[in-house]
């Protein structure tokens, strides 16, 4: 695997440890209080979408080992191009329910 998608991976799973780590102990009512830490989740998302993007258009074959990839790329693009109708408790759905097993996945393409 080129160093390069070696870095994007490690930006990805980077963004998804300090997503987990701003909403430690919340809810969803707490996360849709707390207009920071909002800020911060969308902010890497859109960095995770970003490299994710950047793998399937350098290294397709590697982004096809991410079934995740194409909905973080799309959840990327709400954010950025559709940032006045972004639903806090979709957002709070891929964190708490979705989001570990997206960085399981970088993680095994990581190790190849």
């Amino acid at each position: 695997m080129p160093p390069e998608t070696r870095k994007l991976l490690i930006d990805i799973q980077d963004a998804a440890a300090e997503i987990l780590q701003f909403t430690l102990g919340m809810d969803l009512s707490a996360y849709r209080k707390d207009a920071k830490c909002r800020a911060a989740v969308e902010r890497k998302f859109e960095i995770m979408g970003e490299a994710c993007t950047r793998i399937r258009d350098r290294v397709p074959d590697a982004f096809a080992k991410l079934p995740y990839g194409p909905q973080v790329i799309g959840l990327r693009n709400r954010v950025i191009h559709g940032y006045d109708s972004v639903d806090d408790s979709i957002l709070w759905d891929v964190v708490s329910t979705h989001l570990n097993d997206f960085v399981a996945q970088v993680e095994a393409l990581a190790s190849e």
